[in-house]
This record gives structure tokens, sequence and C-alpha cells, in this order.
């Protein structure tokens, strides 16, 4: 991945993950994160495994960042460009579509 691209997802995701390390960290803390999005054989979520991983993302130094973390970013930018377009009609504060949201660090509330 080149500087531009670089610089891209970066920009794309510090606009998309909109909670803070701190809320992202007890909100992933929670059984309703917990419970929220695909489980594949009894484990964690992807959403909340993705969760985790934004978290270091956000925690540490941008110019530490490898190839895979910014991989990882370009991920999270999809996901959560995908499900805003899918926002269900009424109100979503506790819906699975917000609570998956959440997960990949976008609170669609905030």
């Amino acid at each position: 991945m080149d500087d531009d691209e670089k610089r891209e997802t970066w920009e794309a995701f510090d606009e998309l993950v909109n909670m803070t390390p701190s809320a992202l960290d007890d909100w992933l803390a929670t059984d309703t994160s917990r419970d929220a999005g695909q489980h594949g054989g009894g484990g964690e979520s992807t959403g909340h495994a993705s969760g985790r991983r934004i978290l270091a993302i956000l925690r540490g130094s941008r110019s530490d960042l490898s190839d895979d973390d910014y991989q990882h970013m370009r991920k999270v930018v999809g996901y959560i460009r995908r499900h805003l377009a899918q926002r269900p009609s009424g109100d979503v504060r506790d819906s699975r579509w917000r609570h998956s949201l959440m997960n990949w660090g976008h609170d669609p509330l905030a």
C-alpha cells in the first residue's frame, strides 16, 4: 500500500470510527456487545474481535501501523459504509444493527 492509499485509508477510518477508545472499550465489555454480530463456531463474533483490533489501532501510534493494520482499517471502513446504507426504519437505539456497528467503532446515534 503506497502513502496516498494509507493517507486515504486513515482519513476514512478517522471519519467513520466515531467512538473514542474509552467508549469503545466500555462498549466491548458489555454482554450486549458480545451478543451482537455473527458468531462462527460459538466463539467471539467477528465484529467484537474487530472492535478489539480497532482499539489497538486507536491506542497505538499512527507511525507504527503495519500494512496489515491498514488492511483491517479498510475492512472497517467498508463494513461501516455498507451497514450505514442498510439503516432500518424506526428507532434504532437498541437494535442489533446499531450494536453491530458499535462493535466496529461507529455509533450511528453519536
